[in-house]
């Protein structure tokens, strides 16, 4: 078998971190995992934060987390390159710089011989290298459906980490990439993708969030996270700290991939969509016809999505101009009100 006649999407249900399970469900399975009380332990499971967070001394610490699913893309390459950055993004996402990684495969071995998962192996292996690191080792085993991902480690100043949910009231709230890879991975699934949609996926999916790292050295980014399976209106939510405080959130100042409004427009979406919105639909206002599509998608290594306090937003524009990298200003925080999110 040709890697060129596999189409690796045909061997599993879902795909991409739309795989993950339900925010509800994942609350309720982790009731009986409780964290050793340990002064060390600077963030864990009690929080829905992208990494755990260890402190080595007073100053330097300890990110680690793992990250693996389902193929999102047919391309054996294409996977591995999209599921590496995927797992790399918890440590930027921290404000970290990732320093190891060690692979997790899980593969059909009966029906997709071994060496496809050799070329999953190659693309993840080229992404480590562009973030720098060591893909140092790992672990296998036989599955039903291929599976891949990453264990990554990371180190960060201990007053350069990131949190999900600090941010503060007027914070401004911003956004690093596109959104609309769940729909247009559905699309392409479907076989109704068009060269520069299946281009802009591929790319904006293995893009690595490597300003992450410098975020974190900015004291006046109050709250980070990344954007993933949950979708934007997920992981904002995250980010109101259980409706500490508010969001607002500008529809038409979230950017989507080319071509995704269209299909959004048509009704083409991943089921996970629905579960999202069934999960926190209740919370949020404002959402109206396919806007509940976009904004609830869930994203494989989707942007940053980060707050920063008002008054240093030229600094902010000023770094993304030097790094050439897009940013998108999306909303705002305000005081708690009845929603916890108001799409205007």
């Amino acid at each position: 078998m040709e890697n060129n006649e596999i189409k690796l999407t045909e061997f599993t249900k879902g795909g991409g971190c739309g795989c993950k399970i339900p925010p509800g469900e994942l609350k309720e399975l982790l009731q009986g995992v409780i964290a050793i009380n340990s002064k060390n332990l600077l963030v864990g499971n009690s929080s829905a934060d992208d990494a755990a967070v260890y402190a080595l001394n007073d100053s330097l610490c300890l990110i680690s987390t793992c990250d693996f699913f389902t193929p999102i893309v047919d391309s054996p390459y294409d996977f591995g390159r999209i599921a590496a950055a995927n797992a790399i993004s918890d440590v930027y996402a921290m404000g970290g710089k990732p320093i190891l990684a060690l692979s997790i495969l899980a593969w059909p071995t009966s029906v997709l011989p071994i060496h496809i998962a050799s070329e999953v192996l190659k693309g993840a292996t080229e992404t480590c290298n562009l973030a720098g690191i060591t893909l140092a080792g790992g672990h296998s085993i036989e599955n039903k459906e291929p599976i891949f991902g990453l264990a990554v480690n990371g180190i960060v100043d201990k007053k350069n980490i990131k949190k999900n949910n600090t941010a503060q009231e007027n914070d401004l709230i911003f956004l690093t990439k596109p959104i609309g890879t769940g729909i247009a991975a559905t699309a392409i699934k479907r076989g109704m993708e068009n060269p520069q949609l299946m281009n802009d996926f591929i790319q904006n999916c293995c893009q690595l969030n490597k300003i992450g790292e410098k975020l974190g050295l900015l004291n006046f980014v109050s709250a980070m996270t990344d954007v993933t399976g949950f979708g934007l209106l997920g992981h904002l939510l995250e980010m109101t700290d259980n409706g500490r405080i508010s969001a607002n959130l500008y529809r038409e100042k979230v950017p989507l991939l080319e071509g995704v409004k269209e299909l959004a427009d048509a009704w083409i979406y991943p089921d996970n969509t629905m579960r999202n919105w069934k999960m926190y639909g209740d919370k949020v206002l404002g959402v109206e016809d396919s806007s509940l599509l976009t904004l609830s998608d869930p994203q494989t290594n989707g942007g940053l999505l980060f707050s920063i306090t008002p008054n240093e937003k030229d600094k902010l524009i000023q770094l993304f101009q030097s790094e050439n990298l897009p940013l998108y200003e999306i909303g705002y925080f305000i005081e708690k009100a009845p929603f916890s999110i108001n799409v205007k």
